[in-house]
């Protein structure tokens, strides 16, 4: 196929009884070219309030700066971004062609491939990409203050992150929906394809495994957070059966039943915590709630789709951009002051007590899925492309789903640095550096030495007391610590002190929501990889539909990402603090991988002149989770290395120590020299494979320029017998054309639609 396909067959082939399937490219061209005063006027606006906003955040010195410049720099930056880059990349670089059909019209089976209306599917996708990441990750690194956090997740998802989402999923959709291992091994050869699914495969375990591990820090000891989430679970079941059943259609019907019924849970659950029964049958520890989790993890991935996940599809969806929304207006009235530096005393350290390692590269490997992510590629090469109606709504759903998920991660950081910074290092650090009790934890933050910082017991037992804990001291994993950004931001926009509880608890449910969602999908992702992968050499687990398959790789999957959340939550060393990198690292392997196998296919198409567009990405991806990698495995820092630490506390254990650094007993100690080993390996293990990967990639790439193309494996082309619009609000050009079809007899509007 080489080089982008000639179109020509497909014009002759198009039905001459149907309106046009696509919108002519000389009109839609001629309307982008129509800049009018106004239009000029709004984009001058745009970016200067853009250029205003990031001198505030980036230049000015005060004591303070204001909250808003953050909404302000990120909405202008990606407006620009999606509007002027991601159009260069769909013009010159894909090139999407509405007269082609997608796989969801020429493959409509009614499970698998089924044509989604647009702006369903842009929630879909987002709530499935959405998990603990852009959560986690931006209030971790708030550790290094508030400005290289800020820059990362901007820039970095307007030439990375969404770069990468948008070209898989339109590569996918190009070959039927085929998977990033799948597309890796047609295009990077055996070799190459192998090491790709492999690594997708095990990097897939640590994701799910971080992810359920931040659901049980935010719920641990818990009452009233256990209670509401576990009511998610019932309430999306009713509302599955509802929509199955009862009202089938109803989408926004059930959403309000559910949204209401979440609230619910929310207020009862404080009530049920404060009752003695309550209090007692729902304060769990964390190794119980880590064995729930596991069971969950197993039920929800084998139950069928409209149960369990579609509904709570809806729900988070809802909730993830509502919330977001609210807070960015809330920020907007309430305009909180930040007094976190914009570089920190650990920017320059590699000791911080949150996370270990230096400014460059480990930043950028903790804010992981808010910029760029691996785990991204495998949902735009998974469920995704199989629903899309038509080539160019691949810009609105791919590219700008992820700049949602990037204003989610700006959210997160504002809310973490919007609260005090001695009440920030209590709740991150881990339980061996705080003591656990809020004096212990008062003298230890003082100690710190950090700029205007000078906590008391006082403060954090208020600080719980308000939010309706026991305790919020070691409440890591960046679930708490953002809920109660987002608590002391909300009580002033609606409600007061007396509604801090209330609105901690609503963040810890919207938290856990967020992330349950993709330990669901990622689960389901995960067995689809494992069965594809046996099915290379059974034939029979191939067939999705086949339950002794299904439920076998499911197992498989939930065990070994069970098994390493049982490490986390039982690690001395406070599971997120030394697992959190490995995922970042591992998250960051995958994007790398992914930009890779799309660098390869857009070499093989003969679109040289933009090819910069992925390798620049590429290369920043791959010199730091690289670099990332050798320092976990060869840094002589016990804090940085895995291998430095093992050996530290192995040595420890030989001399007869009964404790060691954070480790309070001989069985800590041998949890630690067990763990840190395993993570060790993992990591070699990661690096190895992605280098393959990447160098396969370079290899077909050089190949493709010097013969001026390749053989590419797109499905061949059908011509399209549908119509849709390309973004969220229809052109001039698209209503018209919208008009033309909706003048067609209905019937004959869904037979020319069903059939080729």
């Amino acid at each position: 196929m080489g080089k982008v396909p000639d179109q020509t067959g497909l014009a002759e082939g198009l039905d001459p009884t149907l309106p046009s399937p696509a919108v002519d490219d000389s009109v839609s061209e001629a309307e982008e070219r129509n800049w009018t005063p106004a239009k000029i006027g709004l984009w001058v606006a745009i970016s200067l309030l853009g250029a205003v906003a990031w001198f505030m955040v980036a230049l000015v010195r005060g004591e303070t700066v204001n909250a808003i410049w953050f909404v302000f720099a990120a909405v202008c930056t990606y407006l620009i971004g999606y509007r002027f880059y991601s159009k260069v990349i769909e013009r010159y670089l894909l090139k999407p062609d509405d007269r082609r059909a997608t796989p969801a019209e020429y493959k409509a089976d009614g499970k698998d491939y089924v044509r989604t209306d647009r702006n369903v599917l842009f929630g879909h996708h987002f709530a499935a990409i959405a998990g603990a990441g852009p959560l986690v990750g931006p209030v971790i690194a708030a550790q290094m203050g508030y400005l290289p956090g800020t820059i990362w997740i901007i820039l970095g998802v307007v030439l990375a992150g969404a770069v990468q989402d948008y070209l898989v999923m339109f590569f996918s959709m190009r070959r039927g929906g085929r998977s990033l291992g799948q597309m890796a091994r047609e295009e990077l050869g055996v070799i190459g394809g192998t090491a790709a699914l492999v690594a997708t495969l095990l990097i897939m375990i640590i994701i799910v495994a971080i992810l359920a591990l931040v659901v049980v820090n935010a719920l641990g000891e818990s009452p009233w957070g256990v209670f509401s989430v576990g009511m998610t679970i019932p309430i999306a079941l009713f509302m599955g059966v509802y929509l199955r059943f009862i009202r089938p259609g109803k989408v926004m019907e059930v959403s309000i039943i559910g949204f209401v019924l979440l609230m619910a849970a929310i207020i009862g659950g404080g009530a049920v915590a404060g009752t003695e029964w309550g209090a007692a049958f729902f304060h769990l520890d964390k190794v119980t709630i880590a064995w729930g989790l596991i069971i969950y993890g197993f039920i929800a991935a084998i139950l069928p789709v409209w149960l369990l996940l579609a509904p709570r599809d809806y729900l988070s969806t809802f909730m993830k951009i509502g919330v977001i929304v609210m807070l960015a207006l809330a920020i907007i009235v309430v305009r909180p002051e930040i007094t976190v530096p914009a570089f920190s005393e650990f920017a320059s350290r590699e000791n911080g007590p949150v996370f270990s390692g230096a400014l460059f590269p480990f930043l950028f490997v903790t804010i992981a899925c808010g910029a760029l992510s691996g785990f991204h590629a495998l949902i735009s090469s998974g469920t995704t492309p199989k629903l899309i109606e038509k080539e160019r709504q691949t810009r609105f759903i791919g590219y700008g789903g992820m700049l949602m998920e990037s204003f989610v991660a700006i959210m997160a950081l504002v809310a973490a640095i919007s609260i005090d910074r001695g009440v920030y290092f209590a709740m991150n650090a881990p339980l061996a550096l705080t003591g656990g009790t809020v004096e212990t934890a008062a003298t230890w933050v003082n100690s710190l030495g950090l700029a205007n910082v000078n906590i008391t017991p006082d403060v954090l037992a208020q600080t719980a007391k308000d939010v309706g804990e026991e305790s919020i001291i070691s409440r890591s994993g960046g679930a708490p610590t953002l809920a109660v950004g987002l608590a002391h931001i909300m009580q002033q926009f609606i409600g007061g002190p007396g509604m801090m509880a209330f609105w901690y608890h609503f963040a810890i449910m919207f938290e856990a929501l967020f992330i349950l969602t993709a330990v669901d999908a990622g689960t389901r992702v995960a067995r689809f990889m494992l069965q594809d992968s046996i099915g290379n050499f059974v034939p029979k687990f191939k067939e999705a539909s086949w339950r002794p398959g299904a439920w076998l790789c499911t197992a498989i999957m939930v065990a070994a990402w069970g098994a390493v959340l049982i490490m986390g939550v039982t690690d001395p060393l406070g599971g997120i603090n030394t697992l959190f990198p490995l995922f970042g690292i591992a998250n960051q392997l995958l994007a790398a991988i992914a930009l890779a196998v799309c660098m390869a296919i857009v070499a093989k198409r003969g679109t040289f002149k933009w090819l910069w567009i992925v390798a620049v990405p590429l290369a920043f991806a791959a010199v730091v989770t690289i670099t990332a990698s050798f320092h976990k495995i060869f840094s002589p820092v016990p804090a940085v290395g895995y291998f430095a630490n093992n050996q530290a506390f192995s040595k420890a254990l030989a001399d007869g120590k009964t404790e060691f650094g954070t480790a309070k007993s001989v069985a800590a100690m041998e949890a630690v020299i067990r763990n840190t080993a395993i993570q060790g390996w993992l990591s070699v293990i990661f690096v190895v494979l992605s280098i393959i990967v990447i160098l396969t990639a370079l290899l077909a790439t050089i190949k493709a320029i010097r013969a001026g193309g390749g053989q590419g494996h797109e499905d061949p082309a059908v011509p399209s017998k549908v119509f849709a619009p390309a973004g969220l609000i229809p052109t001039a050009a698209e209503k018209a054309l919208l008009a033309e079809w909706n003048a067609l007899p209905v019937g004959k509007r869904t037979e020319k639609a069903g059939h080729h």
